[in-house]
């Protein structure tokens, strides 16, 4: 059995400065663990795209790191919402495969236990990515729709520890580039049933001043709307100065936002949007970040046009990228059926898992 130490990483100002290293590792070694779970690197991030995400003052995160001889060879996140009378702390644990079964997990977990103890925190919930396995007996979703493997190391270690599967993800691919015809067909359907009422607006990188209170209600929503099962989602709250704070870690960034939204013209106002994260490099995936469209506006097939918008919107302005990736809950057949449609195929899938915990 290893030695082996525990100790909060250092979030660095910027990805240059001199404490940066460990940050840098870390990522390093999420990449690698998500490369080997998915058996691809479409999900890595280099350590300046992935920096903004751990620096958001709304969301709060601690990163604790296991190290061997000075090594990091696993993490854990600690994320707690801000939202008052919260009770719920989002919880993650990867280990390097070399270093699994050796205690460097379970040593993880009470660490992160203790966290919310500490803070009073009495349900513990989390998203894991689970190795694909069609040939092994399945532990169903208790919403009916989706499984992940019940033999797999993410299963047991969670199983053992009393959470329980609540909701499954369906990571999903698309290849690029997609026929142009079939793309030109499916949006001017999705125009025609959106009808008059609807315009698309897009933008890249910063939200226009016109557009801060109109995505800040998106993004609300994303909390509230967006399906979540049986895991327990604080509302957000989100205005003008949260989506300013939002566009300035993105300019931080080395990768670019392209974002569509719907604009409902009768009001004035944005009925639902879609946001691309695009890497520099060509040669790696863009990633698919949120997209919704508000309750009172479906029915007019404004995800496809919303999304199918986009798509077109990437191959103007950043064409040549491999393909594009995506999160859907299962349960999401509208969305799913969208994705499916325009060509989007299953790669991995992440189990929701949740544990609540005595008050006492």
């Amino acid at each position: 059995m290893p030695n082996f130490t525990i100790d909060e990483l250092v979030i660095p100002a910027n990805i240059d400065a001199p404490d940066a290293a460990g940050f840098i590792e870390m990522t390093h070694v999420r990449n690698e663990i998500e490369a080997e779970t998915m058996g691809n690197r479409d999900l890595a991030y280099e350590p300046a795209e992935l920096l903004p995400h751990w620096q958001d003052p709304y969301q709060p995160q601690i990163c604790l790191v296991a190290r061997i001889d000075g090594r990091i060879v696993a993490r854990a996140i600690y994320e707690t919402p801000i939202e008052e009378g919260s009770r719920d702390a989002w919880l993650g644990i990867e280990v390097l495969p070399a270093f699994r079964r050796q205690g460097i997990g379970s040593a993880l977990y009470e660490r992160l236990d203790a966290l919310c103890t500490a803070e009073g925190r009495t349900v513990q919930q989390g998203f894991f990515i689970h190795a694909r396995s069609d040939q092994s007996e399945q532990l169903a979703s208790p919403t009916g729709f989706g499984s992940v493997p019940l033999d797999n190391p993410e299963t047991r270690f969670l199983l053992a520890r009393g959470f329980e599967l609540e909701q499954v993800e369906r990571v999903s691919r698309l290849p690029l580039p997609v026929d142009n015809g079939d793309i030109g067909a499916l949006l001017d359907a999705a125009r025609s049933a959106a009808g008059a009422h609807y315009r698309i607006v897009r933008w890249t990188g910063r939200t226009p001043g016109k557009w801060l209170t109109g995505i800040a209600l998106l993004h609300q929503r994303m909390s509230t709307d967006a399906p979540s099962a049986a895991l327990e989602v604080s509302e957000e709250r989100w205005d003008e100065d949260r989506i300013r704070s939002l566009d300035d870690r993105r300019d931080d960034s080395p990768r670019t936002m392209l974002v569509v939204a719907a604009e409902h013209v009768p009001t004035g106002s944005l009925a639902g949007f879609s946001e691309l994260s695009i890497p520099p490099e060509r040669d790696r995936p863009v990633e698919q970040q949120d997209t919704l469209v508000l309750k009172e506006h479906r029915g007019h097939r404004l995800g496809m046009l919303l999304k199918l918008a986009n798509l077109q919107y990437l191959a103007e302005t950043h064409p040549g990228h491999p393909a594009v990736t995506t999160f859907n809950a299962e349960e999401n057949r509208p969305m799913l059926a969208v994705n499916e449609a325009i060509g989007f195929v299953p790669i991995a899938y992440a189990g929701g898992w949740k544990k609540v915990l005595s008050a006492g």
